[in-house]
C-alpha cells in the first residue's frame, strides 16, 4: 500500500485547520451535509417539540453566590477607600503632632477651666518630654525599616537569592543613605520650624527626582512595545530593514534642533507637563526658606531634605525604552536587583536606621539639645512628670483679630506646676505606626483585588488636602477656645498651628496657594497609579519596588513605590495575527539579529486541556464534555471580543483539547481478528452532540470526527462550535504503553516536545512560550467551569516559579461512602491543603483537575518516563502518578499551590470495595512519595524556595502520625470502650485486639474479595460501637463537666470545624456528613491502613476494571481446557464433594441412591453412551451457530456506510482512489448487492480473502460505523517519525517474560513483608508503651487545671470544729496527653493557616468579580470593565440558542412577548412545524451566530431589539458595534475576492490529487508525485482537501507560527 507523504514543505507544515480558519467562516462550515447524518432530523414524520432544559451541572453555582460576591466587592470599594484615607490622614497628622512638640521654644495656650475663666495661661513642653518625643519620632521611622529587615532576612533564609555585585550594592547603599539623611533633616530640622499646615503641604514635594527621571525616561514610543517596533520594521526586506533600523536609531538618539520641529503636539504637551511638575517641586525647596526670615539656616535644609528623600524611588522611574543611555543603564541596574534586593536590604535597612539616628544626633547637637541627657535620661519623659503653667495677658491685642505669637507673651502672674501623664506619648507613637501599616496593608489589598483607581489612587491623592483641611479646622477651633479639646488632648500639647488667625491673610502672606501646584505636580508624576495593569492577586514584589513603605510620608511612598508597568502589555496591533491572518506580511528570518526578540504574542496564554479516559460511563463523559464546551464558548467569546471590538483582554487564551483513551481497541470476534474501537470510544462519539445540546440548550450537530491513523493507534478530531479543536487519541495497548502515567508522558512529549520545540523560532521565544503554555490535566469524569481554569491561570501569572496549581475537588455521587468522602475532601482541603499552601507548598496536585506550567513539566518529564525497576517503584511511580509528578516538580525547585475558589466536581467511588481499592493505591503511594521527599530534604530545601526546614518538620510530624495512626485509633477505641461500657482496660484491650488480629490474618492469607468482605463486616460492627461510644462520651461529659480534658478537646475540634465551615459558606452543609465520618473512623484509619499495607504487592488499578474481549487464540485454549475438564470426572455438588470424586459424569449405575445431593451411591456402573452422544451433538450445534453468526457479521461489514466503497471488493492492487471516491450511490449499492450475492453463492465453506492493510494508511477501525462518516486524513511524516521515535525510546509496551513477572511479584511480596513487619512493630511498640502507661495512670498523670471540684467537709469536734476542703483535679492520662499534644498542635497550626489562606482566597474572589449590576450597566469606565463588557457582548452575540429568533426580531419580525407567554399559547402543530424548520437550518458555529446577530443589529434602534436590550447603552457600546459591523463587511469583501481568485483556477485543479493541500507557489509539493501514484484503498471515508489560500512565504510570520503549532 502506498503511504501518504508529509504535509511539510521545507520545514513549513500545512495547517490542518485551514479550512476552519477561512472556509469555516461560511454558515455551512460546521454543518453536516444533507444525508451525512443518519438521524431523522428534518423529517416531517419525526415529531419533535423543543423542551426547556434546566441546567443540572454539579459545577453550577447558586445565584446567591455571585450576588454575594458583588455585594462584598461593592463594600470593599467603600471600606478600603475609607480605611486607606483615614489611616493615611491619621498617620500624617500624628507625625506632624510629634514634630510640633519638639519645636524650639514651643509654647501652648493652656486651658483655663481649672484656674479661672477670666485668666489666660500658657504652658511649655518640658525638656525631658521633648526628648521623649524625639525618641517617638525615631521609633516611627525605624519600625518600617525593621519590618524591611525582617522581611529581607526571611526571604534570604527561606527563599532563593543571589549575591549582589559591588556596583549594585553601592548604588542601593548610596541611595538609601541619602534617603536616611533626608528623613532626618525633614523631621528634626524642617518640620519643627514650620507650622503643621505648611508641613503637611510640603510633603507633596518629595517627587523631584522621580519627576526628572520620568521626563528623561518618557518618549513618544514609550507606550509602544519593543516587540511592536520590531515587527513594524523587521519584515520589509533587506533595504527597507536597513532604512527602518537607521530611522529607529535616529529616533533613539537625543533630541536635536531638527528633531524638535518634528515632535507632535501630544509629545510637547507631555514634556511641558513634566517640566511644570519639576518646576513646581523645585519651588517648594526655596519658597519658605526665602519668605520666612526666622530660623533660616534650619529651613535652608529643606532643599536637601526633599532632594535626598526623593532619591528613594529612583528605580520606579527608569525604563529601558528611554532615549538617554544613563537612564537605560539605571534600568539595567534595576532589573539586576530583582534577585539581590533582599540580601542588600538585610544590611542596608539596619544601616539606614543607624544613619538616621546619627544625623538626628548631629542636628540636635547643632540645635543646642543636651545630647547626653537625650541618650541617658530621656526615660524621664516617658513617666509622669511636671509641666509649668504660667499666667499671661490676654492674647487679643486689637479688634482686627490678629494673634501675636503666643511664645512672645510676657508672663504676668505666678507659675504653677501640674502633673502630666506620659500616656499620650505611647498612644500617639503606637497609633501612628499602626495607621501607617494599616494604610500599607489596605492599599496593597486594593491593588490585589483590582480596585486600585478608586480605593488606592483616589484616597492617596486626597490625603494631603484632607489633612490640611482638618488641621486648619483644628487649629482654628483651638485658637478660638483653648479648652476646645479638653479631656481629649493633653492641655499642654497641641499642633504647631499657623500664627495668623484669619485664613485669608495666611493664604496671601505665606504663599500657601502655590501648594495647589505641588499637589497637581505630585498627581502628574504618580499618574501611573490611576492606570494599573497588574495581574489579579499579584505578589507584593510585582506591586511595589522597594520593600514595605516609609513611616514618615506614607501616602507619598505608596504612590511613588507602586510599580510602573514599564513592560507594555499586548496592544491591538500585536494581536492582529488573531484577527486578520491574510493581511499580515511579517516574515521574521531566523538568522536575523532580532530573531531572539520576544514578541507580545509569545506571552499569550496557551492552554492544552488533556483528559485521560479509560472506562468512563455515559454520564461521566457528558459532564466532562460539557465542561469542554463551556471552555470552548468562553475562549470563542474572548477571541471575538478582541477580533471585532478591538479590545485587549488580559485573560485571553488559546485552547486545544486532547483526550487520551487507554486500551481503546479490541479484536473482532471472527477469524480475521481485526482491531476495532471499543464501546467506550463509540460512547464518546455519540455523547458529544448530547453534551453540546445540554450546554447550548439547542439542537447541535457537530461535524463527524476526522480520522487519522497513527503509530500509536488512531486519532479523532472534532471542530467545536468555537472553532477550537478536540482531539481524541486512541491508544492501542499493543503499540504503546497503557495506563494513565504513560498517557501523560504522551501529551507532554507531543505538546511540549514536538509541538513547541520543533517550532522554527529562536530559543528565547520558545522559552517565553513554554512559560505561558499550560497543561490542564483532567480526568474523564470531571466537571468544571471556565472561571475555575481562569483562577488557576491567575496563580500561574502571579508566580513564574509555580509549576502546578490545583483547585477544590468536590466528590459527586450518592450513598454512605460518598457522604464520607464529602466530609473527608472538605476537611482535607479546608485544613490540610490550605496549610500546605500557606506555610510551604502543596505536595499533591490531583490529576483530575490541575494546571501545569510547560517549562516545569519539560524539566521533569524525562524522569517521569522512568520504568519501574524495583518493587518500590511500582508503588511510588504507578500507584499515584500525580503525586509522583508533583514530587519531581518540588525536587526541581518549583512550587505547587492551591486555589480554594477554583471548583471542580468529580465522581467518586460509591461502593465499599471500590473505595478500598482506590485507597489501597493512594495510601502506599502517598507514604512512598513523602518519604522520598523527606529522605532528601536538604537538597530540596536548598533548591525550593517554598520548602523550609520548619515545613519539613511539620511534614515529619504528619508522617509519624500517619504511621502510628492505626495504633492511635486502637488506643482510642480501648479508652472509648472503657468509658462507654464501663469495662476494665484489659478486657477492652482484648475486645479490640481480636478483630484486628483476625483481619490481619485474613489480609495475609486470603484473596482480596474475602479481605474486603471481612473489612466491611468489621466496619459495620465498629460503626455501631462508635454510636455507643458517642453516647458514652456524652454521659462522661455530663459527669465530668465541660472543662474536662475530653470535653474541652471535643468542643475545640467541633468548634474549629464549625468555624471553618462558616468560612466556607458554599460547603457548609458538608458538616452534616461529619456523622458518617465519625462512625467510620475505625474503618478508615485502622482497617483501611492495614488493608493497604498488607496488599502492597497488589499493583493493579482496582477501579473501573471490566472484562475485555478475549482473543481468538485465548478463547480456543479456554475451550479446549473446558472440554478436557468435561471429559474428566468432575466433582459432585454437595457438601461431601470436597472429599473427592463420586463418579464420572458419563457413568450411570443400575442402582443409584442419593440424599439431597449430599452424596450419591451408584452400583453396577457402566458407561452412559447416550449422555456422551448428547454432549457431542450440543457441541456441533454450538459450532454451527458460531459459523452462521460470523458469516452474518461479514455480510453486514460489506455494506457498512452509505456512499463508501465496499471493503471486500478492494484488493491489495485495487483500482485507483478516484474510482472509489466518485462512484455514484446507486452504483455502490448495486456493487454491494452483487458482492453479497456472490458471497452467498460461494457456499458455506468459502471465506472471502483477507484484505491487505497498513495500520498507517487504511486500518480496519477507520470503517467502524460507530465513528460516523467523517473524513480520513493522515498525520505529517515528521509527526509520524516523532511518534515512532518517542515510542521506541519511552513508550514501547513493556513485554515481561514469565520469569520477570515472577521476579517482580516476588520482590513486591518481599517489600510487602518488610513493610508489614516494620508497620506492625512500630505500632505494637507504641500501643504497648502507651497502654502500660495507661495502667499506671495513678502514678503517671498530669493534673488538669480546669474544672476542679472542691469538696468541703465540716467536721464538728468537742474541742474545735474543722472545715476540710479537698480539691479534686481531673487527671490527664497518657492517652489523653498524646492526643492533646499531637492533635492539638496540628489543629492549631492548620486553623491559623486556614484563616490566612481564606483571606487570600477572598482577595482572589473579589479580584475576579466584575460589578455589572443591571442598574449600573452604564458606569463601566475602567479598562478592565470595558474589557469585561466587550467579552459579555461577544458572549451574548455568539449564543447558539435562539439565534434565528433574535435575527428574525431584529430584522423587523414579530415581537415575541417571551417564551413563557408566547410559545405555550401557540398551537401544538405550529410549534412542531416551527421546530422542524429551525432544525432544517441550524446554526452550529459561534462564528456564524455572532456574524449574523451583529449584522442584523441596527445601532440606531439598539435598545428596541431583543439582543440589543442585553447590552448597555454606553457610547462605547455603539462604537464597538459599528466597529464590529465594519470588520465583518471587510471580511465579507475579502472572502468574495478569494472566491473569485479560486474560481479562476478551479477547473485545472478540481480533481487533481495535488489539490488535497495547497502549497505556496514558490514551493513545489514534495509529495505530489507520490500522491498521483498511490493506491490508497481507504474505505469508509474521503481524503480531506484544503480550501485556504496561502501567500508566498520565505519565513514564518507570527500568525503562521501559530498555524504551524496547530498543525503539529
Amino acid at each position: 500500500m502506498a503511504r501518504r507523504a508529509s504535509h511539510f514543505a521545507f520545514g513549513q507544515p500545512q495547517n490542518d485547520d485551514d479550512e476552519d480558519e477561512e472556509g469555516s467562516s461560511d454558515e455551512e462550515s460546521l454543518l453536516i451535509r444533507d444525508g451525512d447524518d443518519e438521524g431523522s432530523d428534518g423529517k416531517k414524520w419525526d415529531v419533535q417539540i423543543p423542551s426547556e432544559d434546566i441546567e443540572t451541572s454539579s459545577s453550577e453555582e447558586p445565584p446567591w453566590i455571585e450576588m454575594s460576591l458583588k455585594i462584598m466587592k461593592t463594600l470593599a470599594y467603600i471600606v478600603v477607600f475609607c480605611v486607606v484615607l483615614l489611616s493615611a490622614v491619621l498617620s500624617k497628622g500624628l507625625l506632624l503632632f510629634m514634630t510640633s512638640q519638639i519645636s524650639p521654644g514651643k509654647v501652648t495656650e493652656f486651658c483655663n477651666k481649672d484656674f479661672g475663666i477670666d485668666k489666660h495661661y500658657t504652658s511649655e513642653v518640658p525638656e525631658f518630654e521633648q526628648m521623649a518625643w524625639r525618641w517617638c519620632i525615631m521609633i516611627a521611622f525605624a519600625i518600617p525599616e525593621l519590618g524591611t529587615f525582617v522581611r529581607a532576612v526571611r526571604i534570604c533564609f527561606f527563599k532563593s537569592w543571589n549575591l549582589p555585585t559591588m556596583a549594585q550594592f553601592r548604588v542601593v547603599f548610596l541611595a538609601e543613605t541619602l534617603s536616611a539623611i533626608g528623613y532626618a533633616l525633614l523631621l528634626f530640622s524642617v518640620l519643627p520650624n514650620l507650622d503643621v499646615v505648611r508641613g503637611a503641604m510640603i510633603t507633596n514635594c518629595v517627587c523631584l527626582i522621580p519627576g526628572i527621571l520620568g521626563l528623561l525616561s518618557w518618549s513618544e514610543s514609550t507606550d509602544e512595545s519593543d516587540d511592536a517596533k520590531e515587527e513594524k520594521s523587521g519584515n520589509l526586506g533587506n533595504k527597507q530593514d536597513l532604512e527602518m533600523t537607521k530611522a529607529l536609531m535616529e529616533k533613539q538618539s537625543p533630541l536635536s534642533l531638527k528633531k524638535l520641529r518634528e515632535i507632535p503636539p501630544r509629545t510637547w504637551c507631555i514634556y511641558s507637563l513634566y517640566v511644570l511638575a519639576i518646576l513646581s517641586q523645585l519651588s517648594a525647596c526655596f519658597l519658605w526658606p526665602l519668605t520666612d526670615g526666622s530660623n533660616s539656616w534650619k529651613l535652608w535644609c529643606t532643599p536637601f531634605a526633599l532632594l535626598f528623600i526623593s532619591i528613594t524611588w529612583w528605580e520606579n522611574f527608569t525604563t529601558k525604552y528611554s532615549k538617554f543611555a544613563i537612564i537605560r543603564n539605571m534600568s539595567q541596574v534595576k532589573d539586576s536587583l530583582k534577585k539581590t534586593r533582599y540580601f542588600i536590604y538585610s544590611i542596608v535597612s539596619l544601616w539606614k536606621i543607624g544613619v538616621f539616628f546619627s544625623i538626628s544626633i548631629l542636628i540636635m547637637y547643632a540645635d543646642g539639645v543636651n545630647v547626653p541627657n537625650f541618650l541617658y535620661k530621656a526615660g524621664l519623659g516617658f513617666t509622669t512628670h511636671k509641666v509649668n503653667v504660667t499666667e499671661v495677658p490676654s492674647v487679643y491685642t486689637s479688634d482686627s483679630g490678629n494673634i501675636p505669637d503666643i511664645a512672645n507673651a510676657i508672663p504676668i502672674g505666678r507659675s504653677v506646676e501640674i502633673d502630666a501623664s506620659s500616656t499620650a506619648l505611647y498612644y500617639v507613637v503606637c497609633l501612628q505606626v499602626l495607621c501607617a501599616y494599616v494604610c500599607y496593608i489596605f492599599g496593597k489589598f486594593a491593588c490585589k483585588i483590582c480596585i486600585q483607581p478608586f480605593s488606592f489612587a483616589f484616597p492617596i491623592n486626597l490625603t494631603v488636602p484632607v489633612t490640611v483641611t482638618l488641621l486648619i479646622v483644628l487649629c482654628s477651633e483651638r485658637s478660638e477656645n483653648a479648652c476646645a479639646y479638653y479631656g481629649v488632648i493633653p492641655n499642654h500639647l497641641f499642633f504647631n498651628g499657623p500664627s495668623m488667625y484669619l485664613l485669608a491673610e495666611f493664604l496671601s502672606k505665606q504663599h500657601v496657594w502655590i501648594w495647589v501646584l505641588w499637589l497637581l505636580s505630585q498627581a502628574w508624576i504618580t499618574f501611573h497609579i490611576w492606570t494599573p495593569k497588574c495581574d489579579r492577586v499579584a505578589s507584593t514584589d510585582k506591586l511595589f519596588v522597594v520593600p514595605l513603605y516609609s513611616g514618615v510620608v506614607t501616602d507619598q511612598s505608596l504612590a511613588l513605590n507602586r510599580r510602573q508597568d514599564d513592560e507594555p502589555d499586548l496592544i491591538n496591533e500585536d494581536l492582529e495575527d488573531y484577527w486578520n491572518v491574510d493581511e499580515l506580511n511579517q516574515n521574521m528570518p531566523m538568522q536575523s539579529k532580532d530573531s531572539n526578540k520576544i514578541r507580545s504574542s509569545d506571552r499569550v496564554t496557551r492552554i492544552f486541556a488533556c483528559a485521560t479516559m479509560w472506562h468512563e460511563t455515559r454520564e461521566e463523559m457528558i459532564e466532562m464534555l460539557k465542561s469542554i464546551f463551556y471552555l470552548d464558548s468562553d475562549q470563542s467569546a474572548r477571541h471575538k471580543a478582541q477580533q471585532y471590538f478591538r479590545i485587549v483582554d488580559p485573560d485571553y487564551y488559546k485552547l486545544e483539547v486532547h483526550i487520551f483513551f487507554d486500551d481503546a481497541f479490541e479484536l473482532t470476534d471472527d477469524e480475521y481478528e481485526e482491531k476495532i474501537v471499543n464501546q467506550f470510544v463509540k460512547l464518546l462519539v455519540t455523547t458529544i452532540e448530547e453534551a453540546a445540546h445540554e450546554v447550548h440548550d439547542e439542537k447541535i450537530k457537530i461535524r463527524p470526527p476526522k480520522k487519522y491513523p497513527t503509530p500509536y493507534g488512531g486519532r479523532l478530531v472534532w471542530t467545536l462550535p468555537g472553532k477550537n479543536k478536540l482531539y481524541a487519541h486512541l491508544k492501542d495497548m499493543t503499540k504503546i504503553r497503557k495506563k494513565k502515567r504513560w498517557s501523560q508522558c504522551m501529551y507532554m512529549y507531543y505538546l511540549l516536545g514536538y509541538r513547541l520545540m520543533e517550532l522554527p523560532i529562536h530559543k528565547c521565544r520558545k522559552q517565553v512560550r513554554a512559560e505561558n503554555t499550560f497543561i490542564l490535566a483532567l480526568d474523564g469524569d470531571i466537571d468544571f467551569k471556565p472561571k475555575s481554569v481562569q483562577l488557576l491561570v491567575d496563580l500561574m501569572k502571579k508566580n513564574p516559579r509555580l509549576g502546578a496549581a490545583c483547585g477544590r475537588i468536590h466528590p459527586v455521587g450518592s450513598g454512605p461512602m460518598v457522604w464520607y468522602q464529602k466530609f473527608e475532601y472538605a476537611v482535607g482541603h479546608w485544613l490540610q491543603k490550605a496549610t500546605e499552601h500557606t506555610i510551604g507548598t502543596v505536595l499533591c496536585s490531583p490529576g483530575c483537575f490541575s494546571l501545569f506550567r510547560g517549562t516545569a513539566l519539560m524539566e521533569v518529564m524525562s524522569r517521569y518516563t522512568a520504568v519501574s525497576k524495583e518493587a518500590r517503584h511500582y508503588v511510588q511511580f504507578d500507584q499515584g502518578e500525580d503525586r509522583w509528578l508533583c514530587t519531581l516538580l518540588l525536587q526541581q525547585g518549583f512550587h505547587v499551590e492551591y486555589s480554594a475558589a477554583s471548583d471542580a466536581y468529580t465522581h467518586c467511588p460509591e461502593g465499599f470495595n471500590e473505595f478500598y481499592n482506590q485507597r489501597r493505591r493512594w495510601v502506599p503511594s502517598t507514604m512512598a512519595n513523602i518519604m522520598d521527599l523527606l529522605g532528601d530534604f536538604r537538597k530540596t530545601v536548598k533548591l525550593n524556595d517554598s520548602i523550609s526546614t520548619l515545613y519539613i518538620g511539620y511534614q515529619m510530624v504528619l508522617m509519624a502520625g500517619s504511621i502510628l495512626g492505626p495504633g492511635t485509633i486502637f488506643l482510642m477505641l480501648v479508652g472509648a470502650f472503657n468509658a462507654a461500657f464501663k469495662i476494665d482496660n484489659y478486657t477492652s484491650f482484648y475486645y479490640n485486639l481480636i478483630p484486628i488480629l483476625v483481619f490481619m490474618f485474613v489480609c495475609f492469607l486470603c484473596k482480596s474479595d474475602v479481605q474486603l468482605w471481612v473489612a466491611l463486616l468489621i466496619s459495620t460492627l465498629y460503626a455501631l460501637v462508635m454510636v455507643a461510644v458517642l453516647v458514652g462520651i456524652m454521659m462522661q461529659m455530663a459527669e465530668d463537666g465541660p472543662l474536662a480534658p475530653s470535653s474541652l478537646f471535643l468542643f475545640t475540634v467541633a468548634g474549629e470545624f464549625i468555624i471553618t465551615a462558616f468560612l466556607h459558606p458554599k460547603e457548609f452543609f458538608c458538616l452534616i456528613h461529619g456523622v458518617t465520618y465519625y462512625i467510620t473512623v475505625p474503618s478508615m484509619y485502622l482497617l483501611l491502613i492495614i488493608y493497604s499495607i498488607f496488599n502492597l504487592n497488589n499493583v493493579s488499578w482496582g477501579t473501573r476494571e471490566i472484562i475485555s474481549n478475549k482473543k481468538k487464540r485465548e478463547m480456543e485454549e479456554e475451550k479446549k481446557r473446558r472440554e478436557e475438564e468435561a471429559k474428566k470426572s468432575g466433582k459432585k455438588k454437595g457438601l461431601l464433594g470436597v472429599f473427592g470424586s463420586s463418579g464420572g459424569a458419563s457413568e450411570s449405575g443400575s442402582m443409584e441412591i442419593s440424599f439431597a445431593g449430599l452424596f450419591k451411591c451408584m452400583m453396577c456402573t457402566h458407561p452412559d453412551t447416550a449422555k456422551e452422544e448428547e454432549k457431542v451433538q450440543l457441541l456441533q450445534i454450538s459450532e454451527s451457530l458460531k459459523q452462521v453468526n460470523k458469516r452474518l457479521e461479514a455480510m453486514e461489514r460489506m455494506s457498512v456506510v452509505r456512499g463508501m466503497p465496499s471493503v471486500r471488493r478492494m484488493s491489495a492492487s485495487g483500482s485507483s482512489i478516484e474510482n472509489n471516491l466518485y462512484e455514484s450511490p446507486e452504483e455502490e449499492q448495486e456493487n454491494q448487492q452483487d458482492e453479497i450475492g456472490s458471497s452467498r453463492d460461494a457456499g458455506s465453506n468459502t471465506t472471502p480473502p483477507k484484505m491487505e492493510r497498513d495500520d498507517l494508511v487504511n486500518p480496519f477501525w477507520i470503517e467502524e460505523p460507530g465513528l460516523k462518516n467523517g473524513e480520513v486524513d493522515h498525520i505529517p511524516t515528521e509527526e509520524e517519525h516523532f511518534w515512532k521515535d518517542v515510542i521506541d525510546k519511552y513508550l514501547t509496551p513493556i513485554a515481561e517474560t514469565e520469569k520477570e513477572k515472577e521476579k517482580v511479584a516476588l520482590d513486591l511480596k518481599q517489600l510487602r513483608d518488610k513493610s508489614v513487619f516494620a508497620f506492625f512493630m512500630l505500632n505494637a511498640f507504641f500501643v504497648v508503651t502507651v497502654f502500660l502507661l495507661q495502667l499506671h495512670q495513678d502514678l503517671l498523670n498530669v493534673k488538669w487545671p480546669l474544672g476542679v471540684k472542691n469538696n468541703i467537709t465540716f467536721v464538728e469536734q468537742p474541742s474545735v470544729n474543722e472545715v476540710r476542703i479537698f480539691r479534686d483535679y481531673k487527671k490527664l492520662e497518657p492517652i489523653g496527653l498524646v492526643f492533646v499534644l499531637f492533635f492539638g498542635f496540628i489543629l492549631i497550626v492548620q486553623f491559623i493557616a486556614m484563616c490566612i489562606h481564606r483571606l487570600g482566597t477572598f482577595s482572589h474572589l473579589l479580584a475576579s468579580t466584575d460589578l455589572n449590576f443591571y442598574f449600573c450597566k452604564t458606569v463601566s469606565t475602567t479598562e478592565q470593565q470595558v474589557v469585561t463588557e466587550a467579552v459579555n457582548m461577544a458572549r451574548e452575540a455568539q449564543k447558539l440558542k435562539g439565534a434565528n429568533d433574535d435575527m428574525e426580531e431584529d430584522d423587523g419580525g414579530p415581537k415575541k412577548k417571551g417564551k413563557s407567554d408566547f410559545t405555550r399559547r401557540r398551537p401544538t402543530v405550529i410549534r412542531i412545524e416551527d421546530n422542524r424548520i429551525k432544525l432544517a437550518r441550524p446554526i452550529d458555529s459561534h462564528d456564524v451566530a455572532f456574524r449574523k446577530r451583529i449584522e442584523s443589529i441596527n445601532p440606531a434602534r439598539l435598545g428596541q431589539s431583543k439582543l440589543g436590550r442585553r447590552f448597555s447603552t454606553r457610547g462605547s457600546t455603539f462604537q464597538s458595534l459599528k466597529t464590529a459591523k465594519q470588520i465583518l463587511n471587510e471580511e465579507a469583501e475579502r472572502r468574495k475576492s478569494i472566491s473569485k481568485s479560486l474560481s479562476k483556477g478551479s477547473t485545472a485543479t478540481a480533481h487533481s490529487p495535488t489539490s488535497l493541500k495547497n502549497y505556496p507557489p514558490d514551493f513545489p509539493s514534495p509529495f505530489a508525485s507520490r500522491v498521483q501514484n498511490a493506491s490508497w484503498g481507504i474505505p469508509g471515508g474521503s481524503i480531506s482537501s484544503g480550501s485556504s489560500v496561502r501567500k508566498p512565504m520565505k519565513h514564518l510570520s507570527e500568525s503562521e507560527e501559530d498555524s504551524y503549532e496547530t498543525s503539529m
